[in-house]
């Protein structure tokens, strides 16, 4: 078996979770270019020998060609945080700190953190946070200084620890209670 040969099985036995990984950071209408466009990619590579890990290779491949993708959209995508639809799109990027959240329901919970936070500072922490710009580089296209970007990014990272500290609070609150009766209930038996 040649290394094309290779690099072809190892795309199709890697395609589904490509589409899973890449629609974590880019809109649904994107996912299948960029998947293709990763395979382009392979096929256009010169050494190919020198990929030890094929399928680590077509994910990381595929996860940057996403990354790059919302890196020249960014202006577009920036612009739209005014509007609130739009923003859901927008905060889905795979980002190390969207990582961290564990299930779909503290997932919906951090991004209405973020949409609760005031305009400008929304704007300087998606900025950050999801597309991992520096204080300079945001300050430069939003116009602003550097230290109101610093600023802006303390406050957002206080108000969404906050929020979720509250929620968390409220469930282990709402969670005991639910023991409580449950154990009262089964008492009764």
């Amino acid at each position: 078996m040649t290394i094309d040969d290779t690099l072809h099985n190892s795309f199709m036995a890697a395609r589904k979770l490509m589409l899973r990984v890449v629609s974590r950071i880019v809109q649904p209408r994107e996912v299948e270019d960029i998947v293709q466009e990763t395979y382009v990619r392979i096929c256009q590579i010169e050494k190919k020998e020198n990929i030890k890990q094929p399928r680590s290779f077509l994910l990381k491949t595929a996860k940057n060609l996403a990354f790059d993708h919302l890196k020249r959209s960014e202006t577009r995508l920036v612009d739209a945080v005014d509007d609130m639809a739009e923003f859901d799109c927008f905060v889905s990027a795979d980002d190390e700190v969207f990582q961290q959240v564990a299930t779909d329901k503290e997932f919906s919970q951090y991004c209405q953190a973020i949409r609760e936070l005031p305009l400008q500072c929304r704007k300087v922490f998606v900025l950050k946070k999801v597309y991992g710009y520096s204080q300079k580089e945001i300050a430069k296209k939003l116009e602003i200084s550097e230290s109101t970007v610093e600023k802006h990014i303390a406050i957002g990272v206080k108000r969404c620890t906050y929020f979720m500290m509250q929620l968390t609070k409220d469930d282990r609150s709402e969670h005991m209670k639910t023991s409580e009766k449950k154990n009262q209930l089964g008492g009764l038996r």
